[in-house]
């Protein structure tokens, strides 16, 4: 299942014809009062949260290795200059195992990016949902640019 907020996303991705999906998340916040692990909602403005499971924001893909293919390589490595501090952009061995050239973007603190979730208290929870939207919004413009690249030549 495509969390809603990245179904375009992952769309626009499986339109290249030199890479395509394996899997994604949108990433979400789980806490007291919020246990529904697909929760999208944005965190509450609150001082009464103390502790939030955060799980992963990612998408891994498979990227043909072609001009086409380096050129997408080289600028989903980009991303990463967000925040590097809380964005990687890895070869995922778990998914490399089954498919050569693939390669995961995700949006993790960097003392957990060898987990798919972590538990953060609520002021960094605020700080990587504020991440994670803003890798999401640069994923579409580097897509766009992608695909008007593509049509012009």
């Amino acid at each position: 299942m495509i969390d809603k907020p990245i179904i375009k996303v992952i769309n626009a991705f499986n339109k290249l014809p030199y890479c395509f999906t394996l899997q994604c998340c949108y990433g979400h916040f789980i806490y007291g009062g919020q246990n529904d692990p697909h929760n999208l909602e944005p965190l509450p403005l609150t001082d009464t949260i103390a502790r939030v499971e955060y799980r992963i924001a990612y998408i891994a893909l498979c990227i043909e290795n072609s001009d086409l293919g380096r050129m997408l390589f080289d600028a989903l490595k980009g991303i990463a200059d967000i925040d590097p501090e809380n964005i990687q952009f890895c070869c995922a061995e778990w998914f490399w195992e089954k498919q050569l050239n693939s390669y995961a973007l995700q949006v993790e603190p960097d003392r957990f990016k060898f987990e798919d979730k972590a538990i953060v208290d609520y002021q960094e929870a605020l700080k990587i949902e504020k991440i994670r939207n803003e890798f999401f919004v640069q994923i579409k413009a580097l897509l766009q640019k992608q695909q008007w690249r593509d049509k012009s030549g």
